[in-house]
């Protein structure tokens, strides 16, 4: 019956040859398409996908970024995408995290196929690694294709829907990834710096500080996503009401650090209990969760942090008004807040458009609480040295006698606030030059890759050459003496010249025989033989890397040259010859392949960074039961295509792993001994060159990179390896 269905609704597509909503004709870049949708919601779940085709009451989206508000109904979105780009490799992002369970499917011709997420797999089984829902989209340059995304709500179902080229989709989750990091870098060391003042004053401010800041940091990478690509990867079940309990955890310590830090119970009693019923509030969102009421815990949590939010601000400016320093710095730190919050919330209506201001304002707004805060409780320090100076002031005026303790006491006190603001200042010269390095990291990284091809490649040259220049120097004397022997042999025949009897040509020649043997003639001519050999032999050896040098380093990389690609192997494996030394057996089996068109020096670069990898993977590998060795296989797969296979019998990788292999930055090295970037760099020069490249691995089993080339290159642009 379901296969009637589905045949059913191929015909009827075919016959109605439907155009969905405003088609979308993409050119470059990014573009939002929420305008180009039309939306059917589906409250009772139970809808297939051959019932939502002929079904007509679908409403056309007017907004950039759908709101369809807080729902557990299932929506289908269809359009349609005309791709106008030169690139065939298109990507739509579902760019809200937490949305987790979504289905995406593809019309072409009479064929329907299909990808999806599910709300319970881990992040490991998405096919592309990114906090969001993203889609590989295979639409050919000039070719128009129909689609339909099925998205079950949980909570807040918010539909930025954004098409991206590649080159924009990898720079967009590149700006993701560094204002996480800076984001993440800031919490830490937010956190570390006050637990340290915490264990140095044990005054609880600090305490409550360290813990909103800690759930402050955890709500929000929850909310971007990050927190289930990186910390609870393996937790989808927990990352689904992950930000509601670490924005109800927010929200407590919150409040629990306004009331120490503020000073209610003195400053203002009634501050006291608007507080207690804002913790109340959010202890609710948490227990409404617990007992199976999702999507009225998700409400709680909006309305609790409207109210809270309400409470601080009314408080904090009921303590301003009354010149408490304290409090005005609160106020500051807690407006900027709410001002990102307010940014977000405009977003999320429509008001404000979806873009990078719009998508990050809530880190940058409690990037700027958090260092207020921070600044605020330092500030707290100087405030209690006023006090306690004023009160000392007091106690000298009603008593004189007690005039030498009190300044005694003063000293102390000005010693240790002098001490303790001295730390503090240290303290934040040291945060600034954190963030100055934060900033600074991604460049450092790239350099250093590059660096450390260029150290390989000096440090193997000078070994390999060291060996045969020590070899011809070496010879170099011994050579010279027996060439003064037989010199002095030559000699001896000159003094003959000056015999002028049979007598005494005899004597000479025996004064010649006699010398002959003393200095083993015979045995000068065998050394002048072997000497000469060893130096001749050496000078090859010269010549011969010298040659493997210019073969590695070719800087063609602008033009496509014909070369065999043995050469660049074995210029490669002369260059890393002193790395694997005895250690590592090498076994190469170099076919008889025809030369292609590439930029060779590139690949050179490809053969030093893999074979790189199986070098360090087998000196690292403690393990008596095997040799460590290192294959290297060439062969002409097919008449347009050759192979490259390197493989070695380390100690492998497990899948999740092998998964993230050629992620920019991902290294499962110790710190110190890799970027991250090689495998990233192997990737993107093999796709230049239209290759691929395959990883065989098993723990235990070794690792086999494949690399498959063609022999001719299409026509193409030039590409910039570096990025």
């Amino acid at each position: 019956m379901s296969l009637l269905k589905h045949i059913f609704t191929i015909l009827f597509l075919l016959s109605a040859q439907l155009v969905y909503g405003i088609p979308v004709n993409f050119y470059q870049g990014s573009q939002m398409i929420g305008k180009h949708v039309e939306i059917f919601e589906d409250a009772t779940n139970t809808r297939s996908f051959e019932q939502v085709v002929q079904e007509k009451n679908f409403v056309q989206s007017t907004d950039d970024t759908p709101n369809m508000g807080l729902s557990q109904s299932t929506f289908w979105i269809r359009f349609s995408i005309a791709n106008k780009s030169a690139s065939s490799l298109l990507y739509l992002e579902l760019a809200h995290p937490l949305i987790h369970t979504c289905e995406l499917f593809e019309i072409t011709g009479n064929k329907i196929s299909t990808e999806k997420y599910l709300e319970n797999a881990d992040f490991g089984d998405r096919n592309i690694k990114h906090q969001n829902l993203v889609f590989n989209l295979d639409i050919r340059p000039g070719q128009q294709k129909n689609y339909y995304l099925k998205v079950k709500g949980f909570n807040q179902v918010i539909l930025p829907l954004i098409i991206r080229d590649q080159e924009n989709f990898f720079e967009a989750a590149q700006i993701g990834e560094t204002i996480n990091g800076i984001f993440s870098g800031i919490i830490i060391v937010m956190v570390l710096y006050n637990i340290f003042i915490y264990f140095s004053t044990r005054d609880k401010s600090y305490l409550f500080y360290v813990l909103y800041v800690l759930s402050v940091g955890l709500a929000q990478t929850a909310l971007t996503g990050y927190g289930f690509k990186y910390l609870w990867p393996y937790a989808p079940q927990f990352n689904s009401i992950a930000t509601i309990y670490f924005s109800g955890f927010a929200g407590i310590f919150a409040m629990l650090f306004v009331k120490n830090f503020l000073q209610l119970k003195e400053k203002w009693p009634p501050g006291v209990i608007i507080l207690n019923v804002i913790i109340v509030l959010y202890s609710s969102t948490g227990l409404l969760n617990l007992l199976g009421f999702e999507l009225l815990s998700f409400r709680a949590v909006d309305v609790s942090g409207g109210i809270g939010a309400i409470g601080l601000f009314i408080i904090g400016f009921k303590l301003s008004k009354e010149d408490y320093r304290p409090a005005k710095l609160f106020l500051i730190a807690w407006t900027i807040f709410l001002f990102g919050l307010f940014l977000l919330v405009l977003r999320n209506i429509n008001i404000l458009p979806y873009n990078f201001l719009t998508t990050y304002t809530m880190q940058f707004g409690s990037i700027a609480e958090v260092v207020l805060l921070s600044i605020a409780l330092a500030d707290k320090i100087n405030i209690f040295k006023k006090e306690r100076e004023e009160s000392q002031a007091e106690a000298l005026k009603v008593s004189l006698e007690n005039e030498k303790i009190i300044m005694e006491q003063n000293t102390f006190l000005e010693k240790s606030v002098n001490e303790r603001t001295a730390e503090l200042q240290y303290a934040n010269t040291e945060l600034n030059v954190t963030l100055t390095k934060l900033k600074d990291t991604q460049t450092q990284l790239l350099d250093s890759e590059k660096m450390a091809s260029l150290g390989q490649l000096t440090a193997g040259i000078a070994h390999e050459i060291n060996n045969p220049i020590n070899f011809v120097s070496s010879n170099i004397r011994p050579l010279r003496r027996d060439i003064d022997d037989v010199l002095e042999i030559l000699d001896s025949y000159d003094g003959i010249q000056d015999v002028d009897s049979i007598d005494g040509l005899q004597v000479k020649i025996r004064e010649i025989e006699k010398l002959k043997e003393d200095l083993d003639l015979d045995y000068i001519k065998t050394e002048l033989g072997t000497l000469l050999k060893g130096m001749e032999d050496g000078a090859s050896r010269t010549v011969e890397i010298v040659k493997g040098l210019k073969i590695f380093s070719r800087v063609d990389e602008s033009d496509l040259n014909v070369v065999n690609i043995n050469d660049g192997i074995e210029s490669t494996l002369i260059i890393l010859n002193y790395q694997m030394g005895n250690s590592i057996t090498l076994v190469k089996e170099l076919g008889n392949i025809p030369s292609i068109e590439c930029f060779a020096g590139k690949l050179n670069q490809v053969f030093m960074n893999i074979l790189n990898n199986s070098i360090y993977a087998l000196l690292k590998q403690k393990n008596d039961n095997k040799t460590p060795t290192i294959w290297v296989r060439s062969w002409l797969k097919d008449p347009e295509n050759i192979a490259i296979s390197i493989r070695d019998n380390g100690p492998g990788m497990p899948p999740e792993v092998r998964a993230k292999i050629f992620e920019p930055f991902f290294t499962t090295k110790q710190v110190g001994d890799g970027t991250g970037l090689g495998l990233s760099i192997v990737f993107k020069i093999i796709a230049v060159h239209s290759g691929n490249i395959q990883v065989n691995t098993e723990v235990g089993q070794g690792t086999e990179f494949l690399i498959t080339l063609p022999v001719k290159q299409k026509a193409r642009p030039i590409q910039e390896f570096n990025e």
